[in-house]
């Protein structure tokens, strides 16, 4: 009989799946999805293979799992942090510094791009767990544009070229400064 760790069997899965997270985050950015087996991760994680196996069927119901964890903590941080910013380009500057550390902090894994190594159900899947992170986005943006602080665009279209932007960014700073300049923020 395996050990139950926690007070309980919630509180045990709770565990589980988070030395499981732990040990797809690590084997993700230095293997690659292409290089992630059930067994490394249950190897990694110190946890038995059936562990695994209860929890996910195969690899990519493992990566979509960990993709949706990971995107509920920053979406939670991201509201946390912008709760109490009521002004738009202060709002903007925090999304992008935020935006740009943790694509800094997780860089994409080695291999190939995710959308040829899932199925197109899975990437489909992935995918809707940005929309709360654009959606913040788009709010800040449409508030600075009804404010007059920023220049009335296409949100839609500066939602989809901020994003891109941040995503490409390798220093914090100069990503903040050009996302204000391309929402026609004047800076001093």
């Amino acid at each position: 009989m395996p050990k139950i760790l926690g007070e309980s069997l919630a509180a045990h899965r709770q565990q589980v799946r988070a030395k499981v997270f732990d040990a797809v985050r690590s084997l993700l950015y230095t293997r690659g999805f292409d290089g992630i087996t059930l067994s490394g991760v249950a190897s990694e994680a110190g946890v038995g293979r059936s562990a695994i196996y209860n929890h996910f069927p195969d690899r990519e119901a493992l990566l979509v799992a960990f993709v949706e964890h990971e995107t509920a903590e920053y979406v939670t941080r991201l509201h946390s942090e912008l709760a109490s910013v009521t002004d738009p380009v202060e709002a903007l500057a925090m999304f992008a510094r935020m935006h740009v550390e943790v694509m800094i902090g997780r860089h994409t894994p080695p291999g190939q791009q995710m959308d040829a190594v899932l199925s197109p159900e899975a990437y489909a899947r992935m995918a809707e767990h940005v929309e709360p992170i654009t959606t913040q986005l788009r709010e800040i943006l449409t508030a600075g544009i009804s404010a007059g602080q920023m220049a009335g665009e296409d949100v839609d279209a500066l939602v989809r070229m901020i994003m891109a932007a941040l995503a490409a960014a390798g220093e914090v700073e100069p990503a903040v400064r050009f996302v204000l300049r391309s929402t026609g923020v004047r800076l001093t």
